[in-house]
């Protein structure tokens, strides 16, 4: 293995690392934008279809179970076989649900979508931040992890802004998932001729100190790591987190068009302005952390500005335009929250358990969506558009007490 290319005195050291943070960030980003692959045009597949919202809710349910269960997994394949050709192998997902979802004809042609698009995300973060802890000096992975964060929230951004303009520009929907299908083999393309800068099995892990060889660090069952009080914290952290994320993401749009009775296309991309703004909060967030400031204290801050703000938005009290602009900024809070998010989980992983820990903290994302989705979904169908935001905001101040409770963890185990 070499390790010497990795070290931060090399002279092509900072190239070499932000090549490779480059292009797992794209990576990122891709998998982030298939988790919209159908999101934003739910109200086409209500009109062409018939779908209710609660059917359109078991939709994103199935790509967060298969997610799941298969994220937890694929973090013991990325420990074993590597990474890269994981990666590889997750894109080719998502061209075959770009397909699924484009030769649609009813709701068994979309369920097949999600099943191959949660198929394919499911080994994204195991990949990325094994390649990130292995690849990246220690002087710059806190920087890695805010790009890593900020090129997701652009994926979601963009993903509506993607479907809903190629439609509109085309006439036809399905031509939108065309374009996707060529995304997905655009994106992969890229990274085969790149494939150097993610391959895993070069590099050192990054928290090692030089010299120091794999073979120095203790074996241990590879079911160890389930024992740690602070990985279970974390996973329940994701989980509260990403059901006020499943609110917003799915059905904030027509929440606020109930509210304010206005058609669905003029708040189509509220789900845009909440990914840009959570993408700022993240470039902050990630100065924050380099500071060494408290995680907790920085995650219980950010995340109490944006329930409020949610909370603000689901009064009705404002104006339209101010309804959106608030529901946007809430992105931001939950944006700064990001970086100290994922040190917490770094320093919860040990030593070459990055991919088991990574896949199982994070399938807790996968079943905060599976499950919260048809919850908001049937709040829509009983017309309790408020409680859309007021769930949200429930949700970020359970996730501020799983990661209060981690902190104490640490500090108990510490001490």
């Amino acid at each position: 293995m070499n390790s010497a290319v990795l070290t931060p005195s090399s002279p092509d050291s900072a190239r070499r690392d932000l090549g490779t943070i480059s292009l797992i960030g794209l990576a990122h980003g891709t998998s982030h934008f298939f988790h919209m692959l159908l999101p934003p045009l739910f109200p086409v597949f209500i009109r062409e279809f018939g779908l209710s919202y609660s059917e359109l809710g078991l939709l994103v349910t199935t790509f967060f179970v298969i997610s799941g269960i298969g994220q937890a997994l694929a973090g013991f394949l990325v420990d074993r076989t590597g990474a890269r050709p994981v990666l590889f192998a997750a894109l080719s997902c998502f061209v075959l649900a770009s397909i699924a979802a484009g030769t649609a004809h009813g709701f068994g042609g979309l369920m097949l979508a999600a099943a191959l698009a949660g198929l394919g995300n499911s080994p994204f973060h195991p990949v990325d931040f094994t390649i990130l802890n292995k690849r990246v000096s220690p002087a710059r992975l806190g920087h890695a992890f805010s790009v890593h964060g900020i090129s997701g929230n652009l994926g979601w951004a963009s993903a509506p802004v993607f479907l809903i303009g190629l439609s509109e520009l085309s006439g036809q929907w399905r031509v939108a998932y065309l374009g996707t299908a060529l995304l997905a083999l655009t994106v992969m393309a890229l990274l085969l001729w790149q494939r150097e800068a993610i391959d895993d099995r070069q590099g050192s892990w990054a928290h090692e100190k030089p010299g120091h060889a794999a073979a120095d660090v203790k074996e241990e069952h590879p079911l160890a790591f389930l024992r740690l009080p602070s990985v279970w914290l974390c996973f329940s952290f994701f989980f509260f987190t990403t059901a006020a994320l499943t609110a917003i993401q799915s059905f904030a749009s027509p929440a606020l068009a109930a509210m304010y009775d206005i058609p669905v296309r003029s708040t189509a991309f509220v789900v845009t302005g909440y990914m840009l703004a959570g993408a700022v909060g993240m470039v902050l967030g990630g100065f924050v952390v380099a500071r060494g400031a408290q995680l907790e204290r920085t995650i219980g801050l950010a995340m109490a500005g944006a329930a409020a703000a949610l909370c603000l938005t689901a009064t009705g009290w404002l104006p339209m335009e101010a309804a959106l602009v608030v529901a946007s900024l809430a992105g931001f809070g939950t944006g700064l929250a990001g970086p100290s998010r994922d040190m917490l989980i770094k320093r919860a992983a040990p030593p070459g358990a990055t991919g088991r820990v990574y896949g199982t903290v994070y399938s807790g994302l996968d079943i905060g969506f599976a499950l919260a989705a048809p919850v908001f979904g049937a709040l829509m169908d009983r017309g309790q558009t408020h409680g859309i935001f007021y769930g949200a905001a429930l949700a970020l101040l359970m996730g501020i007490c799983a990661a209060s409770l981690v902190g104490l963890a640490r500090r108990k185990a510490a001490a």
